[in-house]
């Protein structure tokens, strides 16, 4: 059965409490803004954005190239975008999934899979290493198939997996439904060991302190306005200072893009999500939840969700709501926090009178290739790692030492890859743009209702490398 399109009154009430702020960084532990830039510096590296692309790649540096003085830039606080916005589902796919991954690069699959388990346990390393205190769980993910027509899909990526070799377990209607009660449930696919969860925002934050023992400058409230080519370095532009720079990395996620050419590559995508009150026992046990593993169905418009440390279910997804620009104001549109309330109703129909606490949005940056895309400017001294599309907050440790390889003219396993060395297909300019997606919303809406059946504007988006899902 498709999710309802209707919002009950239920659903409503449920919001009634609701406060629009992200869960995460609604938090006694988060840090006071530090320092911003106000003078004329120089550095060996400029790092501009501080979500984890940013942090990630500064850290990084700190360990490759121990000698360079490096300077991380953010424009607002350290995890304010993306990164302190998202589920915290740690992912090793670096590809957005085997699927996507399969389709776009098979001859890569065995390298980018061991890649991938081997950037999860990095991070797993560093957490542990430098004593990030962000609830990391290496808790593994299930996906659930909510449609007759979704199982058949979910043995096809269990056979795709198992060959990869990759510990995943097939589970029928009883079997997942033992595990996590939903009548919605039609089988799933337990993948053990390829995914984290952690609370995205404390990660961060660890993160920036590991980076600040190792001696990295953050300057946070520094709006990079400019990049000024200098012939042997770069001049990165602020509203009260300047760094003078051979190298400077790009993590801007979905903000507007300091070189002009990335917009034609990248959408500012908004995601919305919800968190619950805490469960009582009796709730709990009611849904037999009682593992910290994510879920995630297998519609093309598809929700995510947990449990938090706390006891709370983190319930997001579903919508992909692209406004044509990239806007604070977007991440307040109710409509999108309706629909999840009664989405998560008819899942959890025994949590009924549950309420929501937290509803908050921001913005993806969703590529036509659904995972990250690197390149240069400037003569090579300067990289960037963009386009994540939801699934960065593993994959963009992978990135960030892709950056590193670029700057660096390092030829790694990395830079082999065929996914490193091409791009996606660009997005056509507007208004084309804001037709074609909206096209595609209302194709896959229509997919979903009608068991997976892809109409002929999906099937030639497949042909020409652009199928498209939420």
């Amino acid at each position: 059965m498709p999710f309802p399109t209707h919002v009950t009154p239920q659903a409503r009430a449920s919001l009634a409490d609701v406060h629009f702020t992200p869960y995460w960084l609604d938090s006694p532990a988060r840090p006071a803004c530090g320092p911003a830039l106000t003078s004329d510096i120089e550095a060996d590296l400029v790092v501009v954005g501080g979500g984890f692309s940013g942090l990630w790649a500064a850290y990084l540096a700190t360990e490759r190239f121990p000698d360079w003085h490096v300077v991380l830039l953010e424009g607002d606080r350290v995890a304010a975008g993306a990164t302190g916005r998202n589920g915290g589902f740690i992912a090793a796919s670096l590809t957005h999934g085997l699927g996507n991954g399969m389709a776009r690069w098979p001859a890569d699959m065995a390298r980018l899979t061991s890649l991938g388990l081997a950037n999860l346990d990095a991070i797993e390393g560093t957490v542990l290493a430098e004593g990030i205190d962000c609830d990391f769980q290496r808790s593994g993910e299930l996906d659930v198939a909510v449609a007759p027509y979704q199982v058949d899909g979910l043995r096809e990526m269990h056979e795709q997996a198992v060959a990869l070799g990759l510990d995943y377990e097939f589970l029928d209607a009883a079997q997942v439904r033992a595990r996590v009660n939903s009548p919605t449930y039609q089988a799933g696919v337990l993948d053990r060991h390829g995914v984290a969860m952690a609370d995205p925002a404390r990660l961060a934050w660890g993160l920036a302190d590991a980076c600040r023992r190792r001696g990295v400058d953050i300057h946070e409230g520094t709006c990079v306005t400019e990049l000024e080519d200098q012939s042997s370095a770069m001049r990165v532009v602020t509203d009260f200072g300047s760094v003078r720079t051979p190298r400077v990395a790009l993590g801007t996620s979905a903000y507007p893009p300091l070189l002009r050419r990335l917009g034609y590559y990248i959408v500012p995508v908004y995601d919305s999500v919800l968190m619950t009150e805490p469960l009582s026992v009796a709730q709990r046990e009611a849904i037999g939840w009682r593992d910290r593993f994510g879920i995630g169905d297998a519609g093309n418009q598809f929700h995510y969700y947990r449990i938090t440390h706390d006891g709370r279910i983190l319930w997001g997804g579903y919508d992909a709501s692209f406004y044509g620009s990239f806007n604070p104001m977007h991440e307040r549109k109710s409509a999108p926090f309706a629909r999840l309330a009664e989405h998560f109703r008819y899942t959890f129909p025994q949590l009924d009178g549950l309420r929501f606490t937290h509803a908050w949005a921001g913005a993806i940056d969703t590529c036509s290739r659904f995972s990250a895309f690197w390149g240069t400017a400037y003569s090579g001294k300067v990289s960037y790692s963009l386009g994540f599309t939801g699934l960065g907050t593993g994959a963009s440790r992978f990135g960030a030492n892709v950056m590193l390889d670029l700057l660096s003219g390092e030829q790694t396993e990395r830079t082999a890859l065929e996914m490193v060395r091409t791009k996606p297909i660009p997005f056509p300019p507007e208004p084309l743009r804001s037709l074609g997606i909206g096209i595609t919303r209302r194709a896959i809406d229509k997919a979903d209702r009608n068991e997976g059946r892809r109409n002929l504007w999906l099937r030639t988006l497949d042909r020409v490398g652009l199928g498209f899902d939420s």
